[in-house]
């Protein structure tokens, strides 16, 4: 997912997408210490999406307290 497509989204939805790849991430370790996976390369697009998600939350949540503060 690219970030013009999370900037599209709103609060709420970036908060269930998160909780969502949060959850496919932990999935991905846990079987790939298990028994390797074919892309070991996924582990790190999920990670990397999560934290595009978590600074999308972020800036959201300070644009709000800007715009409540004016």
């Amino acid at each position: 997912m690219k970030n013009s497509e999370l900037r599209g989204l709103s609060l709420d939805e970036l908060k269930n997408k998160l909780a969502v790849e949060k959850e496919n991430y932990g999935k991905l370790k846990f079987a790939h210490s298990i028994t390797p996976i074919e892309n070991p390369m996924k582990i790190r697009e999920n990670r990397k999406l999560v934290a595009r998600i978590q600074t999308e939350i972020k800036a959201k949540e300070l644009n709000q307290v800007a715009e409540a503060s004016k």
